[in-house]
């Protein structure tokens, strides 16, 4: 763990994806964790990969919003529709793909758009994290974005 940690989150979990339960250590986050249809199971809870979209999202609109400031521009109501995937490979293991749509109302520039969305990609930690390990594919106003 870093030394100089802004913030350090804990969770207790057992019993894993299949028929696991995962508890914040504040409490305030506690989720059943099941397998979806897709992959063999019942449902009934999320999986490890809806957290993962959820949490990709929000930092990488955080990310984005310190970009923003740092530009004094006011990027609007953003909208971040995430996607992630679980991929098996040939020799028998799994990886996971990211797709992040993010919609700038306020920014009708298209390059403006970009430029705003790769360089919140930079900053993010979410995005330093998964670099180079995993496919990442972002889009600003729905123009492709270089990850």
């Amino acid at each position: 763990m870093a030394r100089d940690a802004l913030y350090t989150a804990r969770a207790h979990v057992t019993g894993g994806r299949a028929n696991g339960h995962g508890r914040t250590s504040d409490g305030l986050l506690e989720v059943e964790l099941r397998p979806p249809p897709e992959t063999g199971g019942d449902g009934g809870g999320t999986n490890p990969e809806q957290l993962f979209a959820v949490g990709y999202a929000a930092c990488f609109e955080s990310a984005l919003g310190v970009i923003a400031r740092r530009q004094r521009v006011d990027p609007g109501e953003v909208a971040i529709d995430s996607q992630v995937s679980l991929i098996p490979t040939e020799d028998r293991r799994f990886v996971l793909g990211v797709e992040l749509d993010v919609t700038l109302p306020s920014i009708e520039d298209r390059e403006q758009a970009v430029a705003l969305v790769e360089a919140a990609h930079h900053v993010c930690p979410y995005s330093n994290a998964t670099r180079g390990n995993i496919d990442v594919k972002l889009t600003a106003n729905g123009q492709p974005v270089a990850a």
